[in-house]
């Protein structure tokens, strides 16, 4: 569902409106963590209730919530922006045919590419090659593989945290409100500020500097020591972090610059970040229990590893497109229009793509 929602929002939405969307879409998860919690905890009290488990309640209830939702997602949302007609949405679609032919063409003229492949058209195994091959965007794929790992690590073990500290069931959650809120609202504010400065690797560098003082207070005490209220603050300052996921996932999709990579690295991008779950699992291990000494080094190094990467992946783009530059300002007027109107080169490869950074 990830790779797909990023790729039918990229037929809506230009690339700077497309993170700004997705960190929207991202930050319903948030919403969904807060609503799931409280209603897990109301739910699981009916057990008993008609000789049922409280589990089965959870699965019967939540699940179908979620399968309405499916039902009217598959009835609402349009193919396309020029198939907007249906019962369920009107006779007479969304928009009238001016509209359509200005939504399609203000995609295709700042994204030429999103025109190249059909939208039912399938990908050969030559074209996933192609795809996995496409080396420009390896450095997105070993950001994606540990950027959240620091911030998962201290989410798994918030709750067992918060207990250790003393804090009842049903306060835990509470306690996990408001660093859902607040995540919400830093990494809007993120994504926002990306397009705003034009820099989307900066800004990823800047949600790591976040919790870099965090990191660095928690290897210098005894955080299993510290006071219960200054161990829940820091903690959900580390989880409030502005997560650079949606501005990142954006990001794959402008610099693979055609239909056919964006569908792949959306799934490679996605491969990488729930790897980086596995990881952040085995970061705190038991015998480093309670204070997770070296648990806590390991994540303060990939803070700092994490900086360098995107600092390295920016300096990387930039000198792709300086190669580019010198390779265009070379050529004439008549041999660009040339290259324009007859390379064989696709998607990111071509040498009027700039990589965005």
């Amino acid at each position: 569902m990830y790779m797909q929602m990023i790729l039918y929002l990229s037929y809506f939405y230009k690339h700077h409106e497309l993170s700004i969307r997705l960190g929207f879409w991202y930050s319903a998860q948030a919403v969904a963590d807060v609503l799931a919690g409280l209603l897990a905890y109301g739910i699981l009290h009916l057990r008993g209730y008609a000789g049922q488990a409280g589990w089965r309640w959870l699965f019967l209830i939540e699940g179908s919530l979620t399968l309405v939702l499916a039902i009217l997602s598959f009835l609402f949302l349009p193919p396309s922006m020029t198939q907007t007609a249906s019962w369920a949405r009107g006779k007479k679609g969304w928009f009238t045919e001016r509209e359509e032919v200005i939504l399609v063409n203000r995609i295709l003229r700042e994204d030429p590419s999103k025109g190249s492949m059909g939208r039912n058209e399938p990908l050969t195994a030559k074209l996933v090659w192609q795809s996995l091959n496409d080396y420009d965007l390896w450095p997105l794929y070993m950001i994606g593989l540990i950027f959240l790992v620091p911030y998962t690590t201290i989410s798994q073990y918030f709750t067992l945290l918060m207990t250790d500290f003393g804090f009842g069931e049903f306060n835990v959650i509470l306690l996990a409100i408001p660093y859902s809120v607040l995540g919400i609202v830093t990494r809007i504010i993120l994504t926002y500020a990306a397009e705003i400065f034009g820099s989307l690797a900066w800004m990823g560098a800047v949600a790591q500097a976040w919790t870099l003082p965090l990191f660095i207070y928690m290897n210098v005490v005894d955080f299993s020591q510290a006071k219960r209220w200054v161990a829940w603050a820091v903690l959900t300052m580390i989880l409030s972090f502005p997560s650079p996921h949606a501005l990142q996932a954006g990001w794959n999709s402008r610099n693979s610059n055609s239909v056919r990579s964006r569908a792949l690295s959306a799934a490679m991008y996605n491969m990488c970040t729930q790897l980086s779950g596995i990881i952040a699992s085995n970061v705190y291990q038991d015998w480093d229990a309670p204070r997770y000494v070296q648990g806590n080094r390991v994540l303060l190094a990939l803070v700092c590893t994490n900086i360098t990467v995107y600092a390295a992946t920016k300096t990387y783009y930039i000198l792709r497109n300086r190669h580019r530059d010198r390779k265009w300002a070379a050529m004439t007027e008549e041999q660009r229009v040339e290259y324009i109107a007859s390379t064989m080169d696709t998607g990111n490869k071509r040498l009027d793509f700039r990589f965005a950074h």
